[in-house]
């Protein structure tokens, strides 16, 4: 009876994990709340550098981050991504 039990258990337990495991939903490319992949951070970063944004700098932080991310953000606007 212990061991029907403890079957039982274990496949309620494995029925609720694996429902779980697929009930979660992947995150849209439009979505922009969802959490971003590592290789989407560093081409951010790249676009970053590319307008003008140098992360050593903090001399003149936040004001060369500001900058960069009125940059980046027109160039986004507009469709336009630095080669």
């Amino acid at each position: 009876m212990k061991v029907a039990y403890r079957v039982v258990l274990g496949a309620l337990v494995g029925a609720c994990c694996l429902t779980s495991a697929f009930a979660q939903s992947t995150a849209q490319p439009y979505d922009s709340s969802a959490p971003k992949t590592r290789a989407q951070v560093k081409a951010d970063l790249v676009e970053w550098r590319k307008a003008g944004y140098d992360p050593l700098d903090w001399i003149d932080y936040p004001e060369n981050a500001q900058r960069a991310g009125r940059i980046v953000a027109a160039q986004r606007m507009q469709g336009v991504v630095q080669q």
